[in-house]
């Protein structure tokens, strides 16, 4: 499952004009802990501006995220829906929130009722938000298969026959 960290960004850029004029950007990053969501904001994000500063990380717990091609804007989706409880019998709230890049409020939720139309128990969608997030990083496995061993590492085949070598001398 994803953890999700949105994370903010601060650099200054110059205008036309030729002042300098600070831009904050957020974006959304797929990592593990808050230190690999700041070392992939500093791989991933590309500035015009040669320096820019992390201003802040913030876990965001989402239920899923429905990326389509057309889209520029993202919305945060609040669903709503109904579980019994199997041991006391009672009915449960649950409360989900999703992500969906749409070019507007309408349809953000014509696209949440399509991608999750399967769904078996009634639900309600109670809150649509626009936020300020400009792009999305999920998890890439082509991120790490790129990455070089380091020169200390060694298969684990060689460690074992090295391990079996010296318990049978």
């Amino acid at each position: 499952m994803a953890s999700w960290y949105f994370s903010k960004i601060r650099y200054q850029k110059e205008d036309e004009a030729g002042s300098l004029r600070t831009i904050d950007e957020a974006y959304l990053i797929d990592a593990v802990s808050f230190t690999e969501a700041e070392a992939k904001c500093y791989e991933l994000i590309e500035t015009d501006a040669s320096d820019f500063n992390v201003t802040a990380i913030n876990r965001m717990r989402l239920a899923d995220i429905f990326t389509y091609e057309e889209g520029e804007q993202w919305f945060k989706a609040k669903l709503i829906y109904f579980s019994v409880d199997e041991r006391s019998g009672k009915e449960k709230k649950i409360v989900n929130h999703m992500l969906v890049n749409a070019e507007g409020i309408q349809q953000a939720l014509d696209r949440i009722n399509e991608s999750i139309r399967n769904f078996l128990i009634p639900y309600e969608v109670t809150d649509i938000n626009l936020t300020p997030i400009l792009d999305v990083f999920p998890y890439s496995a082509e991120e790490n298969n790129g990455s070089e061993i380091s020169a200390n590492m060694r298969p684990l085949s060689e460690v074992m026959a090295e391990r079996t070598q010296t318990t049978t001398q």
